[in-house]
């Protein structure tokens, strides 16, 4: 059922518009290879992945810092490989990896497909929990950033999403109502709870069709979206 009556359209920008796993891997594989790092490059990316979501639920709750962040998912990763790594190449890495990571511009599928037919109907936004200079890097470099108004992250807000406070921050710059906006984004519990709690409607991009109530929209591929706005 299409959702009527909107005007401002609030995107998350990793794992729903700008490919983190896949730019992800290929600045491992710049990195590790630079620096000379003999580990398996693909089964050092194997356990990182699940790793790095854990230690982002834990900066999200405010129970981790940005550093113990960068550098406790690359050292989680290299134990369980038991890949011996000194600390201070585990900083050079973790300091290059959010350098590289930026550089590289691979969008989901239908991104700017959808992007370019939403555009002259809704003012479009972006709501992020990552770095502010990282962000702008991936959206300037994926060439995403002229589509949006404004955009938000944690560092601007000072909080993360599930927090209703970013949402908050994120209508005001963009003088946007709650009954006139529409949350999009692929978790659950930050992008679209956090919405819904706010008082704002959401669409949860389920890439991987898991299992969620049937109240809450959803789409499984992002062209999907023109069904719904």
């Amino acid at each position: 059922m299409q959702l009527v009556n909107k005007k401002d359209v609030f995107f998350d920008l990793d794992h729903t518009l700008w490919d983190f796993e896949k730019n992800s891997a290929l600045a491992f594989e710049t990195i590790l290879r630079k620096h000379n790092v003999a580990v398996d490059i693909s089964e050092f990316i194997k356990q990182y992945v699940p790793i790095n979501l854990q230690y982002w639920r834990l900066y999200r709750d405010a129970k981790i810092t940005q550093q113990e962040l960068r550098y406790g998912r690359l050292k989680d990763a290299f134990d369980i490989l038991e890949f011996e790594v000194d600390d201070s190449t585990i900083n050079i890495l973790s300091d290059d990896y959010i350098k590289y990571l930026p550089t590289y511009n691979h969008l989901y599928d239908g991104a700017i497909e959808v992007l370019d037919y939403l555009k002259p109907k809704y003012n479009l936004h972006i709501i992020t929990n990552g770095f502010q200079g990282v962000q702008d890097g991936k959206l300037q470099n994926s060439n995403i950033h002229h589509y949006f108004d404004t955009v938000t992250n944690s560092e601007l807000a000072g909080c993360k999403k599930p927090h209703p406070a970013i949402f908050e921050y994120a209508l005001n710059s963009a003088n946007a109502e709650k009954h006139t906006s529409v949350m999009i984004g692929d978790c659950i519990e930050a992008d679209v709870q956090g919405a819904i709690d706010f008082g704002l409607e959401a669409i949860y991009f389920n890439e991987f069709n898991k299992e969620a109530d049937a109240s809450i929209k959803q789409v499984n591929h992002l062209l999907d979206l023109k069904n719904l706005l």
